[in-house]
């Protein structure tokens, strides 16, 4: 059922503005809105410095320890209009910058909304903000080079490192997001590497040491956030009629935390 529910959502994905049925990009024709979950005007986590942060509704994957399921469905989010975006993203810019932040866009998955997003970071760039994508790079393919150039930094969520794993955690195949890491990593784009460690799910040592692996051959990963697994977004499945799989999960222990991190640190990477 995952995998169906999957590519109803993508086709939903595909029907936004701006993106033809195949995914890929109308030339020339600019997007006037998007669907937005909601806004933080101070975030502190999703890259350097203060952050605006804008999460967009829509994405094609269905991980079980997704602390925003509400955000699965694009539709469902506020449309929102890009002068509206791009009003409020000046009204922060100077302070932004004098905190050393910038813009981050994340969801939901953003690549959902392709169009939408590119056209608020090319605006984030012509006011001299930082900017970076929050990404599972699912859809990388719909990224162009043009709107490559506009994001300073990736937030690159790999999930698990092997099919079977990646599957059982999302309903979805692994490969793309490899495909655009190694994109990224050709590109010379940035990217802080994320891995939720989910006990019984996502705490394979042997596939933590090629993911890091891989990471350090990617030559541009400039940190790893090892985020242990937590439930605080229980509730929402709840609210949202569905089953919570992982309810009788606990946290990960300390040790096996700083045993996942330290997989990284020894393969000249920088993991907190």
């Amino acid at each position: 059922m995952a995998q169906q529910t999957n590519l109803l959502d993508l086709r939903d994905a595909q029907r936004a503005p701006g993106v033809h049925a195949d995914g890929g990009h109308l030339a020339h024709r600019p997007v006037a809105h998007g669907f937005v979950h909601s806004k933080d005007a101070g975030g502190a986590v999703d890259g350097p410095g203060i952050r605006y942060v804008l999460f967009v509704s829509g994405c094609p994957l269905r991980c079980q320890y997704c602390h925003n399921p509400d955000t699965w469905h694009m539709r469902k989010g506020k449309e929102t209009s890009v002068r509206e975006v791009v009003a409020e993203m000046a009204s922060y810019s100077n302070f932004l910058k004098r905190a050393k932040g910038g813009i981050t866009i994340s969801g939901g998955e953003p690549l959902t909304q392709v169009e939408f997003v590119g056209e608020v970071f090319h605006a984030a760039k012509a006011m001299g903000l930082h900017t970076a994508l929050d990404t599972s790079g699912f859809l990388g393919k719909r990224v162009s080079d043009e709107m490559l150039e506009d994001i300073d930094l990736v937030l690159l969520d790999i999930k698990a490192f092997t099919e079977e794993t990646y599957f059982e955690v999302t309903g979805a195949q692994l490969q793309p997001t490899l495909d655009f890491a190694r994109r990224l990593s050709a590109k010379g784009k940035k990217i802080w590497l994320r891995y939720v460690l989910v006990p019984g799910l996502t705490d394979k040592l042997d596939e933590i040491e090629g993911l890091a692996a891989f990471a350090a051959e990617l030559g541009v990963v400039e940190r790893v956030d090892v985020l242990p697994f937590h439930k605080l977004g229980e509730f929402k499945w709840k609210e949202c009629g569905r089953d919570y799989k992982l309810a009788d999960t606990e946290a990960p222990a300390r040790e096996l935390v700083e045993e996942v991190r330290s997989i990284f640190r020894n393969h000249g990477l920088k993991a907190g």
